[in-house]
């Protein structure tokens, strides 16, 4: 296993749950090195962080060992099977949820 793909595996093994679950696929072609990252559903967040931080660190220090290296190393983050249905990524709208609106509210509140 070359050096940037058994950091990644140190990394990541060390920030999930399932560390048996995670895979990492290699793949060198004219624009560098490409890391895929597969982990189990649940350990998604961990990889990713709020607001994607974990993962941007995760890409920088990569590049930092690609540049070791002289290569470009960039990261892959697969969406496992069974993760969140793209429906339920965005807040549900009003009707959704089944609210009312606010004349209907106030009349069923007498007012």
């Amino acid at each position: 296993m070359e050096a940037d793909a058994q950091f990644l595996d140190y990394v990541v093994k060390g920030l999930v749950d399932n560390p048996s679950d995670v895979k990492i696929k290699r793949t060198v072609d004219e624009m560098g090195v490409l890391l895929t990252l597969d982990v189990n559903a649940q350990d998604m967040g961990k990889v990713i962080g709020r607001m994607g931080n974990t993962a941007k660190a995760i890409r920088t220090l990569l590049r930092v060992v690609g540049m070791k290296n002289n290569s470009r190393v960039n990261l892959k983050i697969s969406e496992p099977e069974g993760g969140m249905k793209p429906e339920l990524r965005t807040a549900p709208t009003p009707e959704v949820r089944g609210s009312k609106t606010v004349d209907e509210a106030m009349s069923a509140l007498g007012l």
